[in-house]
């Protein structure tokens, strides 16, 4: 039956039309004031004594008169006061609601309280308060349950798994509106339950006022959490390698054990001991060249998650470098003597064409001319996924140089300019020299260049001269010099800016696989492997398996790991039931601090302290007082009252 507010006094009546019936209280009134009574005159011989006692009776008889009439109309209008169910409540109370809950399940609600964690305090508290009748919805960082009952998902929740992910509350917001329906007269109540660790509050928070965002922070008994935030493996030293573990969140002086294992055989232990910016960092040896699954392993008991952490050493697979050069220079030979790369150095009139096919990188030195059957043959190579570094000869000729150039990128030649120039800007975001320096170089002895050609290109700058002109410029696959790099027009092969340069321009193209990988991240892995038309390569580890995305080369499958996979672990990377490499993942570090946002700094938000007290909070909103039995009991008096008027009231 539909509801009509009707504000009279501060009360509201369901059924306001009967009111109309207290216009009906008017003829009682009318029948009292205007009913004449006429007397009939009686001679008497002695009147005098009779008049006083008749007049008495009189004002007896009208104050009674009054009484009933008072009590009467009180009676009357009880009864249709009633009828019309008067009640009481809040501007909300009546209005239609929906309730979508969003529920933190990262893993910082790992954390316990009173023996029992966040989450499965969160759980529980909610299954307990929540009506089993009521629909709402609920999602968590990952998952989404739109207008259920409880009873329909108290089971998902109560095995929900812990999340890497972590919505920040403008996500929360946006998530929540696609969730509520579009109606402007639905109350939309948001209840938003975490442990509100500070990066949930990163960027601009907006919170709609539309909605009513409720916060109930889950509070952790124990604020400092250990955590094994990475490792780092040295070069090789006399057949040795000593692998770097770095920890955090340890008490000066605190010795904690931590395993290393390969496999499931524990390798190594030590004791961790960590200084007064609560790091710590300890070393293990290893063997070098050699494979190794390794697990670290600690015991903390605030989080789980970053007690342990993958890691893994595969047999080194070297980089293929071919060179083509009419140089007689040996830089190439000393930056690529190294065991990680495998270089060929051939000149022009030797080079077979057909072994381009099977090279990572190849390097075209110093040459004049590029021959129309070179550049068609380097145009399908790094097509193909293969890296090209092109450094022109003094008198290249330019036209054939533009020829390969403008096929591959927007690049071309011009003139020659001659004169000396120092190579002063390096761009420290270019992917060539992304973690290089720990910070930018003011104090850098510049290599110079006497002449170099002039560019147009629309290919990222590395490396520039003083004058603007670019030096170096380059990425994805194709490196273009602008100057020759013999020791008569630059200096720049005997700066220790090249070994970088070269080392980072040949490792990318072949993108192998780092000692691990953090999931959430984008990472791209190279796989010496040929695969047919039909063929996948598969991820799997024990009880998980998926497909990653994939693209074959001729001589290598680039995998591409985006949401895949959702576990840490060591994985395989297998082809027809082989595994060809290993390769480990991570939960990031991101929620082993435990720090939380100050709440007071939130606008447009209801802060309980538990999630008992929010729910009492808004049943009491939804609660309707009715006083329409009170009305009853009155009506019951006033007629009680009458009765006595009639008997005692003479």
């Amino acid at each position: 039956m539909p509801i009509f507010d009707q504000a009279m006094l501060g009360m509201q009546f369901k059924h306001p039309e009967i009111l109309w019936a207290l216009f009906l209280l008017v003829i009682p009134v009318l029948i009292h004031l205007f009913q004449l009574r006429r007397f009939t005159k009686t001679p008497f011989t002695n009147v005098a004594m009779l008049q006083k006692v008749a007049s008495e009776s009189r004002k007896s008889n009208t104050l009674k008169k009054w009484l009933l009439l008072f009590t009467r109309l009180s009676l009357l209008a009880a009864i249709i006061i009633a009828f019309a169910q008067p009640f009481t409540s809040s501007n909300t109370a009546l209005q239609e609601k929906e309730t979508v809950v969003y529920l933190d399940d990262s893993f910082s609600m790992q954390a316990k309280n009173n023996g029992i964690s966040l989450l499965e305090k969160a759980v529980q508290d909610l299954i307990k308060n929540i009506d089993e009748e009521s629909e709402f919805s609920l999602f968590t960082n990952e998952k989404t349950f739109s207008n259920v009952r409880m009873s329909d998902i108290q089971n998902s929740v109560l095995s929900l798994p812990y999340s890497y992910k972590q919505l920040d509350l403008n996500g929360i917001g946006l998530k929540a509106k696609s969730i509520f329906s579009q109606s402007n007269g639905v109350v939309k109540n948001l209840i938003v339950v975490s442990d509100f660790q500070e990066r949930i509050s990163e960027g601009n928070v907006d919170i709609d006022s539309s909605l009513s965002t409720y916060f109930v922070p889950m509070q952790a008994q124990e604020l400092q959490n250990i955590s094994i935030d990475s490792v780092f493996v040295d070069e090789n030293v006399n057949d040795q390698a000593s692998l770097h573990v770095f920890l955090s969140g340890g008490n000066e002086d605190e010795a904690l054990p931590i395993s290393l294992y390969n496999g499931d055989e524990l390798i190594a232990k030590t004791a961790a001991k960590f200084k007064s910016d609560k790091d710590a960092e300890v070393e293990f040896t290893i063997p070098a060249n050699e494979a190794l699954n390794g697990r670290l392993s600690i015991i903390d008991n605030v989080l789980g998650y970053d007690n342990r952490f993958y890691f893994n050493i595969n047999t080194p697979e070297k980089i293929k470098v071919l060179a083509i050069s009419d140089s007689d220079s040996d830089y190439l030979n000393r930056l690529f003597r190294g065991e990680e790369f495998e270089l060929q150095k051939y000149r022009l009139n030797q080079l077979d064409y057909s072994g381009l096919d099977n090279q990572n990188v190849v390097i075209l030195d110093s040459q004049i001319s590029i021959p129309s059957s070179l550049q068609n043959i380097l145009r399908t190579f790094k097509n193909d996924g293969g890296t090209l570094i092109v450094v022109p000869d003094g008198n290249s000729d330019i036209s054939s140089y533009n020829g390969l150039l403008t096929s591959l990128s927007s690049t071309r030649f011009s003139e020659k300019v001659v004169g000396d120039q120092q190579l002063t800007t390096i761009s420290y975001g270019h992917p060539l020299y992304h973690n290089v320096f720990e910070q930018e170089v003011t104090n850098f002895q510049y290599p110079s260049v006497k002449e170099h050609f002039n560019t147009q290109t629309s290919l990222p700058t590395a490396l520039s001269m003083d004058g603007g002109d670019p030096f170096l410029v380059g990425d994805d696959g194709l490196y273009v010099f602008t100057a020759p790099l013999d020791l008569e027009n630059s200096n720049f092969i005997n700066s220790p800016l090249i070994v970088p340069t070269f080392y980072n321009m040949a490792q990318s193209s072949l993108q192998a696989p780092k000692s691990y990988q953090t999931l959430g991240d984008v990472n791209t892995v190279d796989i010496s492997a040929e695969i047919g038309t039909d063929d996948i390569l598969k991820v799997s580890k024990e009880g998980h398996e998926f497909i990653p995305l994939q693209q074959a080369f001729p001589n290598r499958v680039r995998l591409t790991f985006d949401q895949s996979p959702s576990e840490d672990g060591i994985y395989s990377i297998v082809q027809n039931d082989q595994a060809l490499q290993n390769i480990s993942f991570n939960y990031p570090r991101t929620e082993s601090q435990l720090k939380y946002l100050d709440m007071g700094t939130l606008e447009n938000v209801n802060t309980m302290d538990s999630i008992p007290e929010l729910f009492e909070y808004l049943e009491a909103e939804n609660n309707i007082a009715a006083y329409w039995k009170w009305f009853v009991i009155l009506a019951l008096l006033l007629a009680l009252i009458e009765v006595l008027i009639q008997k005692f009231v003479t």
